[in-house]
């Protein structure tokens, strides 16, 4: 009879980082980023551009026909979610999860010499985005033909994101702003699940959530809305670039930086990160 001692059964592997081990895995991903050359950050940013704008364009056809408020939004959620989806697999460069990631980097001890290589990493995926945007949305007007039913539900969604012009005021500026940093904290929450799990199925679920809530709520996102209006203007539609920097992806813009930095990396690293004194 052996007298063996049997073999322990390992612990499974763990499903997901704990709340504080993420912020310093983001501070590893902007390490990732901020080592690019400016061509291969373009490149990236290029990417999440043409990512964003893609998600858009599923978000308006699979609510295509749906008339249920509820349904609709959640059809858009889906779709949208598909394309940051793409840019977390891929690791491209998009403006508003950077403004969670960089700031979550600087608060864990960034050397002061990087403060330059910062600035121009968020100038060039902000530029990157929009050109991203651009191209892709030129390209799909060439390419395909929809029904008239998804120009229309673009139309919509434009409409939404332009509302505040009709207000023209300072006030109506300073929501937008607001409303950016509500959209960019939803999509800085997003980026924070997406590093915490480790399964590719746990991070599809949060960022399906997250992302279907800030569609839902319609809250502004710079690189989003840069995707819905160049899916709309390479068609002949929207404001116009002029008012669609001036009254939504400017003050935007604004807003997402504010938010990921005081909505998500400042109090999760004081939370979670900052040691006691």
């Amino acid at each position: 009879m052996s007298n063996s001692t049997p073999t322990p059964t390992p612990a499974p592997a763990r499903q997901h980082l704990a709340a504080y081990e993420v912020l310093p895995a983001m501070k590893r991903e902007a390490e990732y980023f901020l080592t690019r050359t400016p061509g291969q950050t373009l490149v990236l940013a290029l990417a999440g551009g043409m990512f964003v704008t893609l998600g858009a364009l599923f978000s308006l056809l699979l609510s295509d026909g749906v008339s249920t408020p509820g349904i609709k939004l959640l059809m858009q959620g889906l779709g949208f979610s598909t394309g940051f989806f793409m840019i977390v697999l891929a690791r491209a460069a998009l403006f508003t999860e950077a403004n969670v990631i960089l700031p979550a980097s600087y608060l864990q001890g960034v050397p002061k010499s990087h403060v330059l290589t910062t600035l121009r990493f968020w100038g060039i995926a902000w530029i990157g985005n929009m050109l991203g945007a651009l191209i892709i949305g030129v390209v799909i007007a060439f390419a395909q033909i929809y029904p008239d039913s998804v120009h229309q539900s673009l139309d919509a969604v434009v409409a939404k994101k332009m509302a505040y012009q009709d207000e023209g005021t300072v006030t109506a500026w300073l929501r937008i702003i607001v409303s950016g940093m509500l959209g960019n904290g939803l999509i800085g929450m997003a980026a924070f699940f997406a590093t915490m799990a480790n399964t590719l199925i746990g991070k599809y679920i949060p960022v399906f959530l997250v992302v279907t809530l800030f569609v839902a709520g319609n809250f502004q996102h710079s690189p989003a809305n840069m995707g819905y209006f160049s899916l709309s203007m390479a068609t002949g539609g929207g404001p116009g670039w002029g008012d669609a920097f001036w009254w939504n992806i400017i003050p935007a813009g604004i807003g997402n930086i504010l938010g990921g930095a005081l909505l998500v990396a400042l109090p999760f690293w004081y939370a979670l990160v900052k040691k006691g004194t």
